[in-house]
Order: C-alpha cells, then sequence, then structure tokens
C-alpha cells in the first residue's frame, strides 16, 4: 500500500514598504487565513523603529490551488515579491 506523500507549502513575501502594504497584504492572508498554518513575520529594525522592508514566511495547507491564488494576489501589488518552494516526504 503506497503511502501518501506530505508536502509543506512555503511561500517568502518580501515587502519593500511595509508602512504602504500592510493593509492590503493583510486583507489577503485574511482571506486565505484557513490555509495558512503558520505566519513567521520578521522585519528591520533600525536604531528607533522599524525599518520600511519586511520578510514573510507563510507555511500553507490545503494543497497548490490556494498556494499559487494567494502568490499571484499578493505579486500583484506593487513592493511585495513572492517566492515558493515545496517540501515534499
Amino acid at each position: 500500500m503506497a503511502t501518501k506523500k506530505c508536502k509543506h507549502i512555503i511561500l517568502g513575501v518580501h515587502i519593500t514598504d511595509r508602512l504602504k502594504e500592510a493593509a492590503e497584504v493583510q486583507r489577503l492572508l485574511t482571506q486565505y487565513g484557513a490555509n495558512i498554518k503558520t505566519r513567521l513575520g520578521l522585519h528591520e529594525v533600525q536604531e528607533k523603529s522599524a525599518g520600511p522592508n519586511g520578510l514573510l514566511l507563510l507555511e500553507l495547507v490545503g494543497g497548490n490551488k490556494p498556494a499559487k491564488e494567494l502568490a499571484a494576489k499578493l505579486n500583484k501589488l506593487a513592493g511585495v515579491e513572492v517566492k515558493s518552494f515545496t517540501f515534499e516526504h
């Protein structure tokens, strides 16, 4: 009996202007909230405040379709770039 392979779909989301894009990025993340298993946010820290750039790492569940949809919608935003990779085991 063959076992089903597990997939770990990861999106790396680079945001170059967090203050400008945060609301729309958050709206999309909320829209796909049922597909986001893990979310890790990283940002630059300057001497007295957070920097403008940010990086989100998202682990998605639910298959390729929602992951591709979310990545495409995020990539349409100015100042947002998404890279994806999948681990299978």
